[in-house]
């Protein structure tokens, strides 16, 4: 017997990250490995934006260190469902650290993207809204229509606490948009943006 659940989900991935960085100009972007560091270089390459190149599971961590350290400044994770289930102890750790200007989008397609489309365990079962609720983020919720992103824009701006969104996103398979796989160079770009010397 299959444990596949109904995955309805509708919003078109790519125009949704366009439309949210665009809402959020100011905001320091971390990309998660994939399809969301291609989604939000297609939408326009920024010096804010931090791709992830093989650190999956590492978006929000990386999020989190980045809120600690910028503390007036928003900070925006994007990344996807199969990132978020390899790194899930870190909204345990989000959570017991609570930045107030962190906000983490998961684009939930309940398939593994990378990897051959395989159903990920947010279409086994899994609830990503529910598990970051139980590690004690109170502002998590679940996107399924695009009129609802002025919802995380909101959270972005406010930098009141930490956000966690599921948005349910098509199961497409895009083209790659590819930006720089220079680690170096992504690191310094950065840091330059921040007023930090490169190293």
């Amino acid at each position: 017997m299959s444990n596949i659940q109904a995955f309805s989900g509708t919003i078109e991935r790519r125009a949704f990250v366009k439309e949210l960085i665009g809402l959020c100009p100011e905001a320091l972007v971390v990309g998660g490995l994939g399809s969301s560091t291609y989604d939000m270089f297609a939408a326009g390459d920024r010096d804010q934006n931090f791709y992830l190149w093989g650190a999956m599971g590492g978006a929000a961590a990386i999020g989190l260190g980045l809120a600690l350290a910028q503390p007036n400044k928003s900070v925006l994770v994007i990344t996807g469902d199969g990132e978020q289930l390899m790194g899930m102890g870190a909204l345990a750790t989000i959570n017991a650290q609570q930045p107030k200007n962190l906000t983490i989008v998961v684009l939930d397609n309940g398939h593994f993207g990378e990897t051959g489309m395989q159903h990920s365990h947010s279409s086994l079962g899994t609830d990503l809204t529910a598990v970051a609720q139980a590690c004690g983020i109170s502002t998590a919720y679940k996107i399924k229509d695009t009129s609802d992103i002025k919802k995380i824009q909101q959270n972005v701006l406010a930098r009141a606490g930490v956000t966690f969104a599921q948005v349910y996103v098509k199961a497409d398979d895009l083209p790659r948009a590819l930006p720089s796989r220079d680690g170096v160079y992504i690191k310094n770009r950065f840091r330059q943006t921040l007023g930090l010397a490169p190293f």
